[in-house]
C-alpha cells in the first residue's frame, strides 16, 4: 500500500495516474454537447450504493472507470454555454493548473513551517484585493472557504468592534435580497432572533436608504446598537447593487460597521468597463470576495478584506504547539492568525497562476463579456411579449418568467414556470435557475460564461415557453 503515498520513489507512477485522470476529463469536456444528462436522483443512487467502499479496485484506471459511470457521465458541467443556473462560472486553465500544483504538494497555510512561499503569495494577493478595492494602507484579510465564511467573519469583527455588553441589543441591517448567511451568521454569533432587520429595496433591487435610514434612527431610539450594515453588490437573485456610497454616509452617521457582500460584484474590481459600478466599495469596514465566482477561479477561492487589519484580532488565538505568541514578536507570520479555519488549502495559488498568464485586465474583460451579454439578454426579454423580464442588469443575472397570453390566474403562471424550469433540467438541455417575486415563481439566468450567445439565451427561452405551452395544454385537457 505505500505504493500509493506520494513521495520520491513514485514520481513516474504519480505522472501516468495524474496524466490519464486529466485525460478523461479532458475527453468528457471536449465531447459534452449539453451541461447535463437529465439523470435523477432514483437513477443515480443505486449505481453509488450498490459499490462496496471495502472491497477496493487496486488500480486508479480502474476507478476511473468506474467514476466515468458514477460522477463524470452525469456531472452537471458549467463549462458548457447553455448552463444559465447558479453563481457557478467556467474556470479558466491557469488555475486548474494552480490546483493540480497545489494538491499535490498539499501545504496548509496555517503556519508559515507548513507552507513558506504559500503564506507570502497569499499575503501578496490580499494586499492586491484591497488595493483593488480601495481600502487603504492598513488593510489586510485572509482566504476563506466562501462567501458564507467571509460574512460570518466579517460580522464576528463587527460584533466585537461593538463593544456591546449586552448580545441581546445588537442589531444587523442588510436588504430584504440579501444573501441568507447574514442570517445563518447572526445565529452562530449568538444574537437576538430579531437581530436581522431586513430593509426594503426598490424597483431595482436595490436597498433602499432611506429605509436604512428611518430603521438606524428607530435603532438608536429605542436603545439598541446598530452593530454593522451590510450591503450587496451583487445580490444572489437579481445581480442588483446597493448604494454604497449612501450607505457609507449612514454607516458614518450611526457608528455601524460596514460590509459589503461582494461575493458576485467582486468582479468589478478587475473590470476594464464597469468598475465604477463598485464605487463606495472602498469605505466599506469589510468586504467578502469570492473568485470562484467572478474571477473565473475553481471553488473554493474566496476572501474577507477589512480596511483596519487590527480587526483581525478578534479572530486570533494561540496555541504553543502551532502559532505561540512568541511568534508575533519574531515576526513570522502564521496566517492562522487572522483566519476562522486551522488547517487551510492553498487555494491563493490558483488566482496567482491566473494573474501572472492572464493579468488583471485578461480577467476584467471575461466578466465584462457576462455583463454586456445579460444587457442583450434583456432586450431580448423586454422585446418578447412571451416574457416579463423584472430588472434591467446591473451585472450578469436575469429574472423573468413566461407569462402566457390565455392565462390571466398568477398560480397557474406559477405552474408552468415551475414545470418549465424541471422540464428542462430533466431534458439536460440547459440548466437554468428559479426564484420568487414577492410571491410569484420567476425564472433566473445567471450568465457567467463568456461562451454563451444571445442565440444561446434565445434557444433556451424558446424551449422554456415549449415546455411551459405543454404543460398548460395538459392542464387544459385535464380540465376538460
Amino acid at each position: 500500500m505505500r505504493s500509493h503515498l506520494l513521495n520520491d520513489t513514485n514520481a513516474e507512477h504519480y505522472r501516468r495516474s495524474v496524466t490519464e485522470g486529466v485525460e478523461r476529463v479532458a475527453a468528457k469536456l471536449a465531447a459534452t454537447d449539453r451541461p447535463f444528462t437529465g439523470v435523477t436522483v432514483d437513477a443515480l443512487a443505486p449505481r453509488i450504493d450498490r459499490i462496496d467502499l471495502d472491497r477496493p479496485l487496486g488500480d486508479t484506471t480502474a476507478v476511473l472507470d468506474e467514476l466515468e459511470e458514477v460522477y463524470l457521465r452525469d456531472a452537471v458541467y458549467f463549462h458548457h454555454p447553455r448552463y444559465l443556473a447558479h453563481l457557478n462560472c467556467p474556470v479558466v486553465i491557469p488555475a486548474v493548473l494552480g490546483e493540480a500544483v497545489l494538491s499535490a504538494v498539499n501545504s496548509s497555510l496555517d503556519t508559515w513551517d507548513q507552507s513558506a512561499g504559500g503564506t507570502l503569495i497569499e499575503r501578496r494577493l490580499i494586499d492586491w484585493t484591497c488595493a483593488r478595492a480601495g481600502l487603504g494602507p492598513a488593510a489586510d484579510g485572509v482566504f476563506t472557504s466562501g462567501g458564507s465564511q467571509s460574512n460570518l467573519q466579517a460580522l464576528l469583527l463587527a460584533r466585537e468592534e461593538a463593544k456591546s455588553d449586552s448580545l441581546a441589543r445588537l442589531r444587523v441591517f442588510v436588504s430584504e435580497a440579501g444573501h441568507f448567511s447574514v442570517q445563518k451568521s447572526a445565529k452562530l454569533l449568538g444574537l437576538a432572533p430579531d437581530a436581522v432587520v431586513a430593509v426594503p429595496v426598490d424597483h431595482d433591487k436595490r436597498m433602499q436608504t432611506v429605509a436604512l435610514a428611518h430603521e438606524l434612527e428607530r435603532c438608536r431610539k429605542d436603545g439598541l446598537v446598530p452593530m454593522a450594515v451590510v450591503a450587496t453588490a451583487g445580490t444572489t437573485d437579481f445581480g442588483s447593487i446597493d448604494p454604497l456610497p449612501e450607505i457609507a454616509e449612514l454607516c458614518a452617521q450611526f457608528g455601524a460597521w460596514m460590509h459589503v457582500d461582494a461575493a458576485y460584484g467582486c468582479g468589478l474590481l478587475a473590470s476594464v468597463k464597469y468598475r465604477d459600478r463598485a464605487d463606495g466599495i472602498e469605505r466599506a469596514d469589510s468586504v467578502t470576495v469570492d473568485y470562484h465566482k467572478s474571477f473565473f477561479q475553481p471553488v473554493s477561492s474566496s476572501a474577507v478584506l477589512v480596511r483596519d487589519a487590527s480587526t483581525l484580532r478578534h479572530a486570533t488565538y494561540h496555541a504553543e504547539y502551532l502559532n505561540p505568541r512568541r511568534m508575533v514578536r519574531e515576526r513570522i507570520p502564521n496566517q492562522v492568525d487572522k483566519s476562522l479555519q486551522t488547517t487551510r488549502r492553498f487555494d491563493a495559488l490558483k488566482l496567482w497562476m491566473t494573474l501572472r498568464t492572464m493579468g488583471a485586465d485578461g480577467i476584467g474583460a471575461l466578466f465584462d463579456e457576462v455583463c454586456d451579454l445579460a444587457a442583450d439578454g434583456w432586450r431580448l426579454l423586454a422585446a418578447d411579449p412571451r416574457f416579463d423580464v423584472v430588472v434591467r442588469p446591473s451585472l450578469s443575472t436575469l429574472v423573468f418568467r413566461y407569462v402566457p397570453a390565455a392565462v390571466t390566474d398568477p398560480a397557474e403562471t406559477d405552474r408552468a414556470n415551475l414545470y418549465a424550469r424541471k422540464a428542462l433540467f430533466a431534458s439536460g438541455d440547459a440548466v437554468v435557475a428559479g426564484t420568487k417575486v414577492g410571491t410569484r415563481h420567476y425564472l433566473k439566468f445567471t450568465l457567467l460564461n463568456p461562451e454563451t450567445t444571445t442565440d444561446d439565451i434565445a434557444a433556451v427561452l424558446d424551449l422554456i415557453a415549449g415546455h411551459a405551452e405543454q404543460y398548460l395544454g395538459e392542464s387544459l385537457d385535464r380540465a376538460c
